[in-house]
């Protein structure tokens, strides 16, 4: 699975921006794709991710701002991050997990991370 991540950019503290992660690649399960940040000087941390609930995980620092969603058509899994707030500055990655499919398991798959920064 190889991962293209877009969207990134420079937002408003209390404004919106939404990031696009497009798969590619012969198989590719949308339910194992997150989102992830790392900020300057800090762990990369999982941000969001698709639950077999439906619901989605979220971190608690961004619990009830961001949303994760996909295109399973176009393979492209988004995150709408609304109501920034400055230390939402990092640089965000998808990631797709692995998966077992009827050729054995998928690699861990990173995309090349898109910079998102947060100002007042």
């Amino acid at each position: 699975v190889q991962l293209q991540a877009s969207g990134g950019g420079l937002g408003q503290a209390g404004g919106s921006l939404r990031l696009s992660c497009a798969a590619s690649g012969n198989i590719v399960s949308i339910n194992a794709m997150s989102w992830y940040r790392q900020a300057p000087g800090k762990q990369r941390e999982l941000v969001a991710s698709f639950t077999s609930g439906g619901r989605g995980y979220y971190a608690d620092s961004v619990k009830g701002r961001f949303t994760i969603s996909s295109d399973s058509a176009k393979k492209t899994v988004f995150l709408q991050m609304n109501s920034l707030k400055l230390e939402d500055t990092a640089v965000y990655y998808c990631h797709s997990r692995p998966f077992l499919t009827t050729t054995g398991w998928t690699n861990d798959s990173w995309g090349q991370g898109t910079q998102v920064t947060v100002s007042s």
